[in-house]
């Protein structure tokens, strides 16, 4: 059997289960929902949507001209793929009744059994399981899209799909039940995470560094111009607009932690995009709109995991930090060519979201959430969290790397991620798409 029939028959298989669990309507119920608070994450679960073609536009004008569609299809396959993959258990592995405090049980939301009976997530009593679960499924699905800036010129469609399923199933499902389950691990240690410093960020980030490391070689490393600076334009503004869902709708209400959210994601970002670019003119070099672009999405990566936690003036200094050190990283990876990471995911997505796990443990303050009971940050003299997330750091880090280093080599096994000379030297979106823009 070719390899390219196994994806048909496996979709195959998950509409025959469906047949099967065709699932119960949902029961009408309101008691303790608030329309306010639901009104609110529906709007913001489909700005955490328009990320991911957001993202897919950012990276799409950072590539060359022969792999544009190719590597924007790998965020948009992402919405198909993650989309049928959470409803059939991956939502379960997430957030279903916890296994020891590190993943969930795959049965206990099975085909979405029970998501749709109209009760609450226990951590977000005014609005539906429902409106929940599918919020949540925006983030699971733009993490394995932001490893896709690694893999671009060099990966065949088939394993990329193959993988970014593994991955989720392995290494992002876990993290967001550790984190943000109440019986998580992460979240019963204490660690801040509001909004995916660890669970999208630094996830993909070290999923990429292992990509940039296994796929080295040759390949992705071929000097280029980007293709097109306004889809970076464009892309980073979606991003802009999408992210104040992802950080603003982690409040899971519409009340004042939400507009705080709301306003240090701006903030943070406004503060990063000036950052890079003033730095870059320090160096000499002219101030560009890539720049400017990349700063400006490494202050929204940093603030996700302390949006909550931290004040305005805060989210200054985080967003202005966070982007010198990605700066930086980024020069010294160019200059040193130890990493083939083709769009500097690493760099940005990984980098930026460990600074953000560090800082929200140094600017937390618990006067801005009261949910926070593991205590204020470095700067108002308290240690217990700072050194709580070098620990998270670390553990995270070591998961999610090594994790993700043994699916690529899973992947690689099953279908070979890269594709050969001759495809990638008339690029991929010919090669494997047959399209060409």
């Amino acid at each position: 059997m070719k390899k390219s029939f196994i994806p048909f028959f496996v979709l195959t298989g998950i509409v025959i289960l469906a047949l099967v669990y065709p699932g119960v309507p949902g029961m009408a119920v309101t008691e303790g929902l608030v329309t306010g608070d639901m009104a609110w994450m529906l709007v913001a679960s489909a700005l955490v949507f328009i990320m991911t073609p957001g993202l897919a536009y950012f990276y799409g004008g950072m590539i060359d001209n022969k792999n544009i569609i190719a590597t924007m299809l790998q965020s948009f396959i992402a919405m198909g793929v993650i989309s049928i993959l959470w409803v059939v258990f991956g939502f379960s592995l997430a957030f279903g009744e916890s296994m020891g405090g590190f993943v969930g049980n795959p049965a206990t939301f099975f085909m979405f059994n029970g998501v749709m009976d109209g009760n609450p997530w226990s951590l977000a009593p005014t609005i539906p399981l429902a409106m929940f679960a599918f919020f949540q499924l925006k983030f699971a699905i733009i993490t394995p899209a932001l490893i896709s800036g690694t893999f671009s010129e060099r990966i065949k469609f088939e394993s990329y799909i193959l993988f970014i399923c593994l991955f989720c199933i392995f290494i992002y499902a876990p993290l967001a039940h550790m984190t943000w389950h109440p019986d998580g691990f992460l979240f019963k240690l204490g660690v801040l995470d509001f909004a995916g410093g660890t669970v999208v960020h630094m996830s993909a980030g070290l999923a990429a560094l292992a990509a940039s490391i296994y796929l080295k070689g040759d390949k992705g490393s071929d000097p280029h111009a980007p293709a097109n600076v306004p889809f970076i334009l464009l892309g980073t503004g979606l991003l802009w607009f999408g992210w104040f869902g992802f950080n603003g709708g982690s409040a899971l209400s519409a009340g004042t932690l939400a507009m705080s959210a709301f306003a240090t994601t701006n903030t943070a970002s406004a503060a990063a995009g000036l950052s890079w670019v003033l730095f870059d003119v320090l160096q000499g070099k002219k101030p560009s709109a890539i720049g400017y672009c990349i700063g400006a999405v490494v202050g929204l990566v940093a603030i996700t995991p302390a949006c909550g936690f931290v004040t305005i003036p805060s989210s200054i200094a985080i967003g202005f930090i966070a982007a010198l050190v990605s700066n930086l990283v980024v020069a010294w990876k160019n200059k040193s060519n130890v990493l083939h990471d083709t769009l500097d995911v690493f760099p940005c997505h990984g980098v930026g979201g460990m600074m953000g796990m560090l800082l929200t443990g140094i600017f937390a303050n618990t006067a801005v959430n009261a949910a926070n009971t593991t205590g204020n940050g470095l700067a108002f003299g308290e240690t217990k969290l700072f050194f709580l997330h070098l620990l998270a750091l670390a553990i995270v880090g070591v998961f999610a790397f090594v994790g993700s280093f043994i699916l690529l080599k899973v992947t690689d096994m099953i279908s070979p991620l890269k594709v050969s000379d001759e495809e990638y030297k008339i690029g991929l979106d010919l090669s494997q798409h047959g399209e060409n823009v």
